[in-house]
C-alpha cells in the first residue's frame, strides 16, 4: 500500500498582493531574497489556512510595512508568469500608519512610486486588470497624501 500524501506533491498557499495607493503613489516593496525575476513588487503574502483574501492582506501589510489597510476590492487573479505562484490582487486604502520596513529580514526597501515609474522597477509589465486600476486610481488621486518618500 503507497502513501499517497507522502507521493502528492507539496500544493504552495496562494499569495494575496495588495494594491496601495495613495497621494497618487502605489507602494512597491524590494524583498531581500528576490522571488522568480522579480525585484520590486507589491507588497504580498501567502494566504494561512482558513484566512480570508481580505486578512491575509491586512496582516501581511501590517507585517512587513506598518500600514493598518481596509481591502476595498479584489482586482484580479492569476498564475503569476514569473513564480508560478497563484495570486490574489486586492485594492487597499490606508486607514493609518505611515509605512517603513516593519519585516526588514524580508524586505530591503520601499518606496511609493507614480505610474510612469512602474515599467523601470517592474520590467516584464503589470498584470492588465492591476494596470487598468492604476491607471484610473493613480490619475484620480489628488496629489498629497500619507507618508509619502
Amino acid at each position: 500500500m503507497t502513501d499517497t500524501a507522502a507521493a502528492a506533491p507539496t500544493l504552495r498557499r496562494s499569495i494575496v498582493a495588495a494594491i496601495i495607493v495613495a497621494g497618487g503613489r502605489v507602494l512597491l516593496v524590494r524583498r531581500r531574497v528576490r522571488e522568480g525575476t522579480l525585484s520590486w513588487q507589491f507588497p504580498a503574502g501567502e494566504i494561512e489556512s482558513g484566512e480570508t483574501v481580505e486578512a491575509a492582506a491586512s496582516r501581511e501589510i501590517r507585517e512587513e510595512v506598518g500600514l493598518r489597510v481596509a481591502p476595498t476590492e479584489v482586482i484580479g487573479e492569476r498564475v503569476h508568469p514569473s513564480t508560478g505562484r497563484h495570486m490574489v490582487y486586492l485594492a487597499c486604502r490606508v486607514v493609518s500608519g505611515a509605512p517603513y520596513l516593519a519585516d526588514p529580514e524580508e524586505l530591503a526597501e520601499l518606496a511609493w512610486c507614480r505610474l510612469d515609474q512602474l515599467s523601470d522597477l517592474i520590467p516584464h509589465g503589470l498584470f492588465e486588470p492591476v494596470r487598468d486600476y492604476l491607471d484610473a486610481a493613480l490619475c484620480a488621486s489628488p496629489a498629497g497624501g500619507v507618508g509619502l518618500a
